[in-house]
């Protein structure tokens, strides 16, 4: 298991999430399109995973609603995964969210992306809905956990 270091960044490390989230994901985005996503969002946080210095992983969300953090990407390096670094980063945004009052968390997968719903179950999120992704033609799991138990 890696003892990866999560650190909390702002706005100037966006560069690296936009770097981090193409080169795990498909098909990539431009730092235009992350701006643009957080615009108006309150309590947008931002989390970069490290290995000695070498940068992992990361984490992006932001408020849904009162209440409710909205967790809208977990990402790690592909040589990198099925060392527990997506549970440490899940477990400091659950730390994160309790420390702000948040009351749950919500997320959204895609149903063939199996290493995230085993996660998912094993951090003791519960699924509460599927939606339809038009843009995918596919459907999303939505999962929640509620942080006051």
């Amino acid at each position: 298991m890696a003892d990866a270091i999560i650190d909390l960044v702002g706005p100037d490390e966006m560069l690296q999430i936009c770097d981090l989230y193409n080169q795990i994901f498909r098909p990539t985005r431009d730092l235009e399109s992350f701006r643009q996503r957080f615009r108006g969002r309150y309590n947008v946080l931002m989390l970069i995973a490290r290995i000695d210095t070498k940068p992992v992983g990361f984490f992006i969300g932001f408020e849904l609603k009162p209440g409710v953090f909205f967790s809208w990407f977990y990402g790690v390096m592909p040589e990198h995964r099925r060392q527990g670094i997506a549970s440490q980063l899940m477990d400091a945004v659950h730390s994160w969210a309790r420390q702000n009052q948040y009351d749950s968390i919500r997320f959204e997968c895609h149903n063939q992306v199996r290493p995230m719903l085993h996660a998912a179950i094993a951090q003791g999120y519960d699924i509460v809905g599927i939606r339809w992704d038009a843009d995918r033609g596919d459907n999303l799991v939505i999962f929640e956990k509620a942080l006051n138990e």
